[in-house]
Protein backbone atom coordinates (compact mmCIF):
# COMPACT_ATOMS: atom_id res chain seq x y z
CA UNK A 1 0.00 0.00 0.00
CA UNK A 2 1.22 3.50 -0.78
CA UNK A 3 2.40 5.72 1.99
CA UNK A 4 -0.65 7.09 3.80
CA UNK A 5 -1.24 10.76 3.26
CA UNK A 6 -1.60 11.52 6.96
CA UNK A 7 2.18 11.04 7.33
CA UNK A 8 2.70 14.18 5.26
CA UNK A 9 1.33 16.19 8.19
CA UNK A 10 4.55 15.43 10.04
CA UNK A 11 7.05 15.69 7.19
CA UNK A 12 6.20 18.43 4.68
CA UNK A 13 7.48 22.00 5.33
CA UNK A 14 4.93 23.86 7.45
CA UNK A 15 4.36 26.70 4.98
CA UNK A 16 3.75 24.34 2.09
CA UNK A 17 1.66 22.03 4.26
CA UNK A 18 -0.50 24.87 5.57
CA UNK A 19 -1.20 26.04 2.02
CA UNK A 20 -1.93 22.47 0.89
CA UNK A 21 -4.40 21.94 3.72
CA UNK A 22 -5.91 25.42 3.76
CA UNK A 23 -6.61 26.01 0.05
CA UNK A 24 -9.07 23.10 -0.32
CA UNK A 25 -10.60 24.01 3.04
CA UNK A 26 -10.92 27.65 1.94
CA UNK A 27 -12.47 26.64 -1.37
CA UNK A 28 -14.93 24.44 0.48
CA UNK A 29 -15.84 27.24 2.89
CA UNK A 30 -16.02 29.68 -0.03
CA UNK A 31 -18.43 27.51 -1.98
CA UNK A 32 -20.60 26.91 1.09
CA UNK A 33 -20.52 30.62 1.87
CA UNK A 34 -21.35 31.46 -1.73
CA UNK A 35 -24.20 29.01 -1.41
CA UNK A 36 -25.54 30.95 1.58
CA UNK A 37 -24.84 34.25 -0.15
CA UNK A 38 -26.43 33.39 -3.50
CA UNK A 39 -29.24 31.54 -1.74
CA UNK A 40 -29.99 34.73 0.18
CA UNK A 41 -29.84 36.76 -3.05
CA UNK A 42 -32.28 34.34 -4.71
CA UNK A 43 -34.62 34.35 -1.74
CA UNK A 44 -34.42 38.12 -1.35
CA UNK A 45 -35.11 38.79 -5.04
CA UNK A 46 -37.64 36.02 -5.71
CA UNK A 47 -39.54 36.01 -2.40
CA UNK A 48 -38.67 39.25 -0.55
CA UNK A 49 -36.63 40.77 2.31
CA UNK A 50 -38.84 39.20 4.99
CA UNK A 51 -37.83 35.79 3.65
CA UNK A 52 -34.15 36.60 4.31
CA UNK A 53 -35.04 37.64 7.84
CA UNK A 54 -36.98 34.38 8.28
CA UNK A 55 -34.01 32.28 7.19
CA UNK A 56 -31.78 34.26 9.53
CA UNK A 57 -34.15 33.37 12.37
CA UNK A 58 -34.32 29.65 11.51
CA UNK A 59 -30.70 28.86 10.68
CA UNK A 60 -29.31 29.33 14.22
CA UNK A 61 -31.84 26.79 15.53
CA UNK A 62 -31.21 24.20 12.82
CA UNK A 63 -27.47 24.78 12.79
CA UNK A 64 -27.30 24.31 16.54
CA UNK A 65 -28.67 20.78 16.13
CA UNK A 66 -26.40 20.19 13.13
CA UNK A 67 -23.52 21.60 15.18
CA UNK A 68 -23.86 18.59 17.44
CA UNK A 69 -22.43 16.63 14.53
CA UNK A 70 -19.75 19.27 14.02
CA UNK A 71 -18.86 19.16 17.71
CA UNK A 72 -18.61 15.37 17.69
CA UNK A 73 -16.56 15.64 14.50
CA UNK A 74 -14.08 18.17 15.89
CA UNK A 75 -13.77 16.35 19.23
CA UNK A 76 -13.09 13.05 17.51
CA UNK A 77 -10.87 14.61 14.83
CA UNK A 78 -8.52 15.92 17.51
CA UNK A 79 -8.19 12.38 18.87
CA UNK A 80 -7.78 10.90 15.38
CA UNK A 81 -5.07 13.36 14.31
CA UNK A 82 -3.05 12.77 17.48
CA UNK A 83 -3.61 9.00 17.27
CA UNK A 84 -2.37 8.87 13.66
CA UNK A 85 0.62 11.00 14.64
CA UNK A 86 1.41 8.51 17.42
CA UNK A 87 0.74 5.55 15.02
CA UNK A 88 -2.30 4.34 17.00
CA UNK A 89 -4.49 3.50 14.02
CA UNK A 90 -6.87 1.22 15.93
CA UNK A 91 -7.74 4.02 18.34
CA UNK A 92 -8.45 6.30 15.39
CA UNK A 93 -10.88 3.75 13.92
CA UNK A 94 -12.65 3.21 17.22
CA UNK A 95 -13.01 6.96 17.62
CA UNK A 96 -14.62 7.34 14.21
CA UNK A 97 -17.07 4.50 14.88
CA UNK A 98 -18.11 6.08 18.16
CA UNK A 99 -18.58 9.42 16.40
CA UNK A 100 -21.05 7.89 13.94
CA UNK A 101 -23.15 6.22 16.64
CA UNK A 102 -23.16 9.27 18.89
CA UNK A 103 -24.13 11.65 16.06
CA UNK A 104 -27.09 9.53 14.98
CA UNK A 105 -28.44 9.16 18.51
CA UNK A 106 -28.07 12.76 19.61
CA UNK A 107 -29.31 14.53 16.47
CA UNK A 108 -32.37 12.28 16.11
CA UNK A 109 -33.47 13.14 19.65
CA UNK A 110 -32.85 16.87 19.10
CA UNK A 111 -34.78 16.94 15.83
CA UNK A 112 -37.82 15.35 17.48
CA UNK A 113 -37.68 17.96 20.24
CA UNK A 114 -37.14 20.80 17.77
CA UNK A 115 -40.19 19.87 15.71
CA UNK A 116 -42.31 19.51 18.85
CA UNK A 117 -41.47 23.01 20.12
CA UNK A 118 -41.30 24.88 16.80
CA UNK A 119 -43.97 27.43 17.72
CA UNK A 120 -42.03 28.37 20.84
CA UNK A 121 -38.52 28.42 19.36
CA UNK A 122 -39.24 30.49 16.26
CA UNK A 123 -40.61 33.59 18.09
CA UNK A 124 -37.89 33.24 20.72
CA UNK A 125 -35.25 33.64 18.00
CA UNK A 126 -36.88 36.75 16.57
CA UNK A 127 -39.46 35.20 14.26
CA UNK A 128 -42.19 37.65 15.20
CA UNK A 129 -44.77 39.67 13.31
CA UNK A 130 -44.78 39.09 9.57
CA UNK A 131 -41.58 37.04 9.80
CA UNK A 132 -43.23 34.14 11.67
CA UNK A 133 -45.16 32.51 8.80
CA UNK A 134 -42.13 32.58 6.50
CA UNK A 135 -39.91 31.16 9.24
CA UNK A 136 -42.35 28.38 10.23
CA UNK A 137 -42.65 27.17 6.66
CA UNK A 138 -38.87 27.06 6.20
CA UNK A 139 -38.16 25.59 9.65
CA UNK A 140 -40.49 22.59 9.38
CA UNK A 141 -39.01 21.23 6.16
CA UNK A 142 -35.35 21.98 6.88
CA UNK A 143 -35.43 20.24 10.25
CA UNK A 144 -36.02 16.87 8.56
CA UNK A 145 -32.65 17.17 6.84
CA UNK A 146 -30.66 18.25 9.88
CA UNK A 147 -29.46 14.72 10.87
CA UNK A 148 -27.94 14.34 7.39
CA UNK A 149 -26.25 17.72 7.75
CA UNK A 150 -24.89 16.71 11.17
CA UNK A 151 -23.44 13.45 9.81
CA UNK A 152 -21.98 15.31 6.83
CA UNK A 153 -20.30 17.88 9.08
CA UNK A 154 -18.89 15.15 11.29
CA UNK A 155 -17.57 13.07 8.38
CA UNK A 156 -16.12 16.11 6.63
CA UNK A 157 -14.03 17.03 9.66
CA UNK A 158 -12.82 13.44 10.06
CA UNK A 159 -11.69 13.32 6.42
CA UNK A 160 -9.70 16.51 6.99
CA UNK A 161 -8.12 15.11 10.16
CA UNK A 162 -6.58 12.34 8.04
CA UNK A 163 -4.83 14.91 5.86
CA UNK A 164 -7.25 14.54 2.92
CA UNK A 165 -8.57 18.08 2.42
CA UNK A 166 -9.58 17.57 -1.23
CA UNK A 167 -12.26 15.02 -0.36
CA UNK A 168 -13.49 17.31 2.41
CA UNK A 169 -13.62 20.19 -0.07
CA UNK A 170 -15.74 18.17 -2.52
CA UNK A 171 -18.08 17.20 0.31
CA UNK A 172 -18.71 20.91 0.89
CA UNK A 173 -19.04 21.80 -2.80
CA UNK A 174 -21.60 19.13 -3.74
CA UNK A 175 -24.46 20.30 -1.48
CA UNK A 176 -23.81 23.94 -2.33
CA UNK A 177 -24.09 23.37 -6.08
CA UNK A 178 -27.12 21.11 -5.55
CA UNK A 179 -28.85 23.67 -3.33
CA UNK A 180 -28.41 26.55 -5.78
CA UNK A 181 -29.56 24.41 -8.71
CA UNK A 182 -32.68 23.33 -6.86
CA UNK A 183 -33.25 26.89 -5.64
CA UNK A 184 -33.62 27.99 -9.26
CA UNK A 185 -36.15 25.30 -10.10
CA UNK A 186 -38.07 25.15 -6.81
CA UNK A 187 -38.34 28.91 -6.19
CA UNK A 188 -38.09 30.56 -9.61
CA UNK A 189 -39.45 27.95 -12.03
CA UNK A 190 -42.01 26.11 -9.86
CA UNK A 191 -42.79 29.13 -7.67
CA UNK A 192 -42.83 27.09 -4.42
CA UNK A 193 -41.71 30.08 -2.32
CA UNK A 194 -40.24 29.37 1.12
CA UNK A 195 -41.16 25.71 0.90
CA UNK A 196 -39.09 25.42 -2.27
CA UNK A 197 -36.11 27.09 -0.57
CA UNK A 198 -36.47 24.68 2.34
CA UNK A 199 -36.65 21.55 0.20
CA UNK A 200 -33.64 22.67 -1.84
CA UNK A 201 -31.64 22.97 1.39
CA UNK A 202 -32.83 19.64 2.80
CA UNK A 203 -32.20 17.56 -0.33
CA UNK A 204 -28.72 19.09 -0.70
CA UNK A 205 -27.85 17.83 2.80
CA UNK A 206 -28.89 14.31 1.80
CA UNK A 207 -26.81 14.35 -1.39
CA UNK A 208 -23.69 15.37 0.54
CA UNK A 209 -24.29 12.58 3.05
CA UNK A 210 -24.44 10.00 0.23
CA UNK A 211 -21.12 11.28 -1.13
CA UNK A 212 -19.38 10.83 2.23
CA UNK A 213 -20.70 7.28 2.52
CA UNK A 214 -19.10 6.65 -0.87
CA UNK A 215 -15.73 8.03 0.33
CA UNK A 216 -15.61 5.93 3.48
CA UNK A 217 -16.91 2.75 1.83
CA UNK A 218 -14.60 2.74 -1.20
CA UNK A 219 -11.21 2.77 0.53
CA UNK A 220 -10.42 6.44 0.04
CA UNK A 221 -10.17 6.85 3.80
CA UNK A 222 -7.69 5.18 6.17
CA UNK A 223 -10.48 4.64 8.69
CA UNK A 224 -11.89 1.32 7.50
CA UNK A 225 -14.28 0.55 10.33
CA UNK A 226 -16.52 -2.44 11.04
CA UNK A 227 -19.50 -2.98 13.33
CA UNK A 228 -17.34 -3.48 16.41
CA UNK A 229 -16.07 0.09 16.10
CA UNK A 230 -19.63 1.42 16.32
CA UNK A 231 -20.04 0.16 19.89
CA UNK A 232 -19.81 3.09 22.28
CA UNK A 233 -16.75 3.13 24.57
CA UNK A 234 -16.93 5.31 27.66
CA UNK A 235 -13.29 6.57 27.68
CA UNK A 236 -13.57 7.64 24.05
CA UNK A 237 -16.98 9.22 24.63
CA UNK A 238 -15.60 11.30 27.47
CA UNK A 239 -12.71 12.57 25.35
CA UNK A 240 -14.89 13.21 22.28
CA UNK A 241 -17.53 15.10 24.25
CA UNK A 242 -15.07 17.13 26.32
CA UNK A 243 -13.27 18.39 23.21
CA UNK A 244 -16.43 18.59 21.13
CA UNK A 245 -18.14 20.63 23.82
CA UNK A 246 -15.90 23.53 22.79
CA UNK A 247 -17.38 23.57 19.28
CA UNK A 248 -20.87 22.97 20.63
CA UNK A 249 -20.51 25.82 23.11
CA UNK A 250 -19.33 28.08 20.30
CA UNK A 251 -22.37 27.24 18.18
CA UNK A 252 -24.70 27.51 21.16
CA UNK A 253 -23.24 30.92 21.88
CA UNK A 254 -23.75 31.95 18.24
CA UNK A 255 -27.39 30.87 18.47
CA UNK A 256 -27.80 32.72 21.76
CA UNK A 257 -26.24 35.85 20.29
CA UNK A 258 -28.61 35.71 17.31
CA UNK A 259 -31.55 35.26 19.68
CA UNK A 260 -30.50 38.27 21.76
CA UNK A 261 -29.60 40.43 18.76
CA UNK A 262 -32.77 39.73 16.81
CA UNK A 263 -34.90 40.65 19.80
CA UNK A 264 -32.89 43.81 20.60
CA UNK A 265 -32.89 44.90 16.95
CA UNK A 266 -36.61 44.17 16.61
CA UNK A 267 -37.28 46.44 19.57
CA UNK A 268 -35.03 49.17 18.13
CA UNK A 269 -36.16 49.10 14.51
CA UNK A 270 -38.65 46.31 13.83
CA UNK A 271 -38.38 43.82 10.95
CA UNK A 272 -36.24 46.23 8.91
CA UNK A 273 -33.39 46.30 11.42
CA UNK A 274 -33.55 42.51 11.77
CA UNK A 275 -33.15 42.37 7.98
CA UNK A 276 -30.01 44.57 8.25
CA UNK A 277 -28.39 42.09 10.61
CA UNK A 278 -29.59 39.16 8.49
CA UNK A 279 -27.67 40.55 5.51
CA UNK A 280 -24.57 41.23 7.62
CA UNK A 281 -24.77 37.68 8.94
CA UNK A 282 -24.75 36.30 5.41
CA UNK A 283 -21.76 38.50 4.52
CA UNK A 284 -19.92 37.37 7.68
CA UNK A 285 -20.23 33.76 6.54
CA UNK A 286 -18.95 34.60 3.07
CA UNK A 287 -16.30 37.28 3.53
CA UNK A 288 -14.18 35.44 6.09
CA UNK A 289 -13.91 32.17 4.13
CA UNK A 290 -10.09 32.38 3.69
CA UNK A 291 -9.56 32.96 7.42
CA UNK A 292 -11.79 30.02 8.36
CA UNK A 293 -10.10 27.90 5.71
CA UNK A 294 -6.69 28.50 7.28
CA UNK A 295 -8.10 27.59 10.70
CA UNK A 296 -9.46 24.32 9.33
CA UNK A 297 -6.19 23.55 7.58
CA UNK A 298 -4.25 24.37 10.76
CA UNK A 299 -6.16 21.96 13.04
CA UNK A 300 -4.90 18.59 11.70
CA UNK A 301 -1.35 19.94 11.36
CA UNK A 302 -1.21 21.03 15.00
CA UNK A 303 -2.90 17.88 16.28
CA UNK A 304 -0.77 15.42 14.28
CA UNK A 305 2.55 17.05 15.13
CA UNK A 306 1.62 17.44 18.78
CA UNK A 307 0.80 13.71 18.89
CA UNK A 308 4.13 12.98 17.22
CA UNK A 309 5.90 15.29 19.76
CA UNK A 310 7.24 17.53 17.02
CA UNK A 311 6.73 20.69 19.03
CA UNK A 312 8.85 22.98 16.88
CA UNK A 313 6.55 22.24 13.95
CA UNK A 314 3.51 22.98 16.11
CA UNK A 315 4.94 26.35 17.09
CA UNK A 316 5.81 27.23 13.49
CA UNK A 317 2.33 26.25 12.32
CA UNK A 318 0.74 28.61 14.87
CA UNK A 319 2.83 31.59 13.82
CA UNK A 320 2.32 31.05 10.09
CA UNK A 321 -1.41 30.37 10.42
CA UNK A 322 -1.88 33.65 12.32
CA UNK A 323 0.26 35.56 9.81
CA UNK A 324 -1.54 34.25 6.72
CA UNK A 325 -5.00 34.70 8.26
CA UNK A 326 -4.23 38.25 9.43
CA UNK A 327 -3.17 39.34 5.95
CA UNK A 328 -6.33 37.91 4.42
CA UNK A 329 -8.52 39.38 7.16
CA UNK A 330 -7.11 42.84 6.47
CA UNK A 331 -7.91 42.52 2.77
CA UNK A 332 -11.49 41.49 3.58
CA UNK A 333 -11.96 44.47 5.90
CA UNK A 334 -10.71 46.96 3.33
CA UNK A 335 -13.09 45.66 0.69
CA UNK A 336 -16.14 45.84 2.95
CA UNK A 337 -15.15 49.21 4.41
CA UNK A 338 -14.97 50.76 0.95
CA UNK A 339 -18.06 49.15 -0.64
CA UNK A 340 -20.63 48.26 2.06
CA UNK A 341 -23.74 49.52 0.27
CA UNK A 342 -22.81 47.89 -3.02
CA UNK A 343 -22.40 44.52 -1.33
CA UNK A 344 -25.63 44.84 0.66
CA UNK A 345 -27.68 45.84 -2.39
CA UNK A 346 -27.11 42.36 -3.85
CA UNK A 347 -29.52 40.97 -1.25
CA UNK A 348 -32.39 43.34 -1.96
CA UNK A 349 -35.22 42.60 -4.34
CA UNK A 350 -35.47 44.62 -7.56
CA UNK A 351 -38.92 43.33 -8.54
CA UNK A 352 -41.31 46.04 -9.79
CA UNK A 353 -44.33 44.65 -7.93
CA UNK A 354 -42.93 44.94 -4.41
CA UNK A 355 -45.39 46.02 -1.74
CA UNK A 356 -45.03 49.32 0.08
CA UNK A 357 -43.72 47.59 3.21
CA UNK A 358 -41.00 45.74 1.30
CA UNK A 359 -39.96 48.94 -0.50
CA UNK A 360 -39.68 50.71 2.86
CA UNK A 361 -37.59 47.85 4.30
CA UNK A 362 -35.22 47.96 1.32
CA UNK A 363 -34.75 51.70 1.73
CA UNK A 364 -34.17 51.34 5.47
CA UNK A 365 -31.53 48.66 4.90
CA UNK A 366 -29.61 50.81 2.41
CA UNK A 367 -29.64 53.75 4.81
CA UNK A 368 -28.38 51.77 7.83
CA UNK A 369 -26.11 49.06 6.40
CA UNK A 370 -22.90 51.07 5.82
CA UNK A 371 -22.32 52.11 9.43
CA UNK A 372 -23.38 48.73 10.73
CA UNK A 373 -21.09 46.74 8.43
CA UNK A 374 -18.03 48.90 9.05
CA UNK A 375 -18.31 48.47 12.81
CA UNK A 376 -19.09 44.74 12.68
CA UNK A 377 -15.99 44.07 10.55
CA UNK A 378 -13.73 46.69 12.18
CA UNK A 379 -11.54 44.15 14.05
CA UNK A 380 -11.29 41.65 11.19
CA UNK A 381 -7.52 42.20 10.77
CA UNK A 382 -6.83 40.79 14.26
CA UNK A 383 -9.42 38.01 14.61
CA UNK A 384 -6.86 35.43 13.46
CA UNK A 385 -5.32 35.41 16.96
CA UNK A 386 -8.44 34.32 18.93
CA UNK A 387 -9.46 31.98 16.11
CA UNK A 388 -6.11 30.15 15.92
CA UNK A 389 -5.62 30.25 19.68
CA UNK A 390 -8.87 28.44 20.37
CA UNK A 391 -8.21 25.99 17.52
CA UNK A 392 -4.73 25.19 18.86
CA UNK A 393 -5.91 24.20 22.35
CA UNK A 394 -8.68 22.12 20.85
CA UNK A 395 -6.29 20.39 18.44
CA UNK A 396 -3.92 19.30 21.21
CA UNK A 397 -6.72 18.01 23.44
CA UNK A 398 -6.86 20.77 26.07
CA UNK A 399 -10.60 21.28 26.38
CA UNK A 400 -10.73 23.74 29.29
CA UNK A 401 -8.54 26.55 27.85
CA UNK A 402 -10.09 25.96 24.42
CA UNK A 403 -13.55 26.37 25.94
CA UNK A 404 -12.67 29.53 27.87
CA UNK A 405 -10.99 31.21 24.92
CA UNK A 406 -13.80 30.20 22.56
CA UNK A 407 -16.44 31.69 24.84
CA UNK A 408 -14.50 34.84 25.65
CA UNK A 409 -15.51 36.92 22.63
CA UNK A 410 -19.25 36.30 22.58
CA UNK A 411 -20.00 35.01 26.07
CA UNK A 412 -17.73 37.11 28.29
CA UNK A 413 -17.53 40.28 26.20
CA UNK A 414 -20.12 40.64 23.43
CA UNK A 415 -23.32 39.68 25.28
CA UNK A 416 -22.72 42.05 28.22
CA UNK A 417 -21.75 44.82 25.82
CA UNK A 418 -24.79 44.39 23.59
CA UNK A 419 -27.09 44.59 26.61
CA UNK A 420 -25.44 47.76 27.94
CA UNK A 421 -24.30 49.88 24.95
CA UNK A 422 -27.66 50.03 23.08
CA UNK A 423 -29.24 51.38 26.27
CA UNK A 424 -27.01 54.46 25.97
CA UNK A 425 -26.29 54.68 22.23
CA UNK A 426 -29.19 52.89 20.54
CA UNK A 427 -28.51 51.08 17.26
CA UNK A 428 -24.87 52.19 17.04
CA UNK A 429 -24.28 50.58 20.43
CA UNK A 430 -25.19 47.21 18.92
CA UNK A 431 -22.70 47.49 16.08
CA UNK A 432 -19.78 48.83 18.15
CA UNK A 433 -20.20 45.88 20.52
CA UNK A 434 -18.85 43.62 17.77
CA UNK A 435 -15.56 45.50 17.39
CA UNK A 436 -14.94 45.98 21.12
CA UNK A 437 -15.58 42.29 21.85
CA UNK A 438 -13.19 41.22 19.06
CA UNK A 439 -10.37 43.39 20.39
CA UNK A 440 -10.80 42.23 23.99
CA UNK A 441 -10.89 38.57 22.93
CA UNK A 442 -7.74 39.10 20.86
CA UNK A 443 -5.83 40.53 23.83
CA UNK A 444 -6.88 37.69 26.16
CA UNK A 445 -6.06 34.96 23.64
CA UNK A 446 -2.68 36.49 22.78
CA UNK A 447 -1.70 36.47 26.46
CA UNK A 448 -2.65 32.82 27.08
CA UNK A 449 -1.28 31.56 23.78
CA UNK A 450 2.08 33.23 24.39
CA UNK A 451 2.25 31.73 27.89
CA UNK A 452 1.39 28.27 26.55
CA UNK A 453 4.08 28.41 23.89
CA UNK A 454 6.73 29.43 26.41
CA UNK A 455 5.75 26.70 28.86
CA UNK A 456 4.86 23.71 26.68
CA UNK A 457 6.79 24.19 23.45
CA UNK A 458 10.05 25.72 24.68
Amino acid sequence: MAKISSEELGTLPIGKLLIKQSIPASIGVLVMSLNVLVDSVFVGNWIGPLAIAAISVVLPVTFFVAALGMAIGVGGASIISRALGAEKVQKAKQTFGNQITLTVLVTTIMVLLGLSFADTLIPAFGGKGEIFDFAKEFYTVVFYGVPFLALTMMGNIVIRSEGKPKYAMIAMIIPSVANLTMDYFFIYVFDWGMEGAAWATTVSYMISFVYLIYIFRTGRSELHIDRTHLRLRLPLLKEITSLGSVTLARQAMISLVVLILNNILFDLGGEALVAVYAIIGRILMFALFPVYGIAQGFLPIAGYNYGAEKYARVKESIYKAILYASILGTMVYLGLFLFPTEVASLFLSTKENLGANEVAINQYVLEHISTAMRWVFAATPVIAIPLMGGAYFQAIGKAVPAMLLTLSRQGFFFIPLVFVLPYFYGEIGVWTSFAIADVLATLVTAYYLRRELRKMLA
